[in-house]
């Protein structure tokens, strides 16, 4: 018997893809991502990182900077009926009792209510009232209840310095300045991540990342001592 005898067709198998291409696909979806935290950082982060560099440059010139501090004195009087209630001289820190913060702040412009005060003079209540770009004070008479203040005011170049350096700012600019710093972290981070993608078409990237890193080594090295 002759003759040409057709078989069934032979699946051929589907042609794998290249590598460039899964590349690049991986390359585009990386980029996206990095993009998209880098501006979101950014975009967090703007307003405090322009707050933390115009301070570095006043901080770093505070003794060229010229500030009158202005000094407020204030007194008043606590009522007798509430000289009672003050604790006996001792080591503890509790705050004023709530009656007599109230009292204190009616008679002067100091609100000590929930500052720690210092219980250990056996002729007076002292509540010390810090804060950014300020000092403060309130203290009580143990014997008269005359009540007596004073606020030292720096001016705003120097709270805005405080709020740098987190000096006597509080609880919840203590955890801004953490969050802060880490939208921070995050945009130096994705920042790197992107000019590693692009270095490949901008030969001066690892050049200007080293000498980013190696100028302020050096700087601390040789002049600072």
């Amino acid at each position: 018997m002759t003759g040409n005898s057709a078989g069934p067709p032979v699946a051929r198998p589907k042609p794998a893809k290249p590598a460039a291409k899964k590349n690049k696909k991986a390359r585009a979806f990386w980029l996206k991502q990095l993009h998209t935290w880098h501006w979101a950082s950014a975009a967090i982060s703007l307003a405090a990182m322009f707050l933390f560099s115009v301070t570095g440059i006043t901080l770093n010139h505070a003794t060229s900077i010229g500030a009158e501090p202005v000094v407020t004195k204030s007194a008043g009087q606590l009522p007798p009926a509430l000289l009672g209630k003050l604790h006996a001289p001792g080591d503890a820190a509790d705050p004023l009792p709530a009656e007599v913060s109230k009292a204190v702040a009616a008679v002067v412009p100091l609100d000590p209510s929930g500052r720690p005060a210092d219980w250990s003079a056996d002729d007076e209540v002292y509540v010390a009232m810090p804060g950014p770009g300020r000092d403060a004070w309130v203290s009580i008479d143990r014997a008269s209840g005359a009540v007596a203040a004073e606020v030292t005011d720096r001016g705003w170049i120097s709270y805005l310095n405080d709020l740098h350096k987190g000096r006597n700012t509080g609880d919840a600019w203590f955890w801004f300045i953490d969050l802060f710093a880490v939208a921070c972290v995050l945009f130096t981070l994705t920042g790197l991540l992107l000019l590693q993608l692009h270095a490949r078409h901008r030969p001066m990237t690892w050049p200007l990342v080293g000498l980013s890193l190696i100028a302020p080594l050096l700087l601390a090295l040789l002049f600072i001592h």
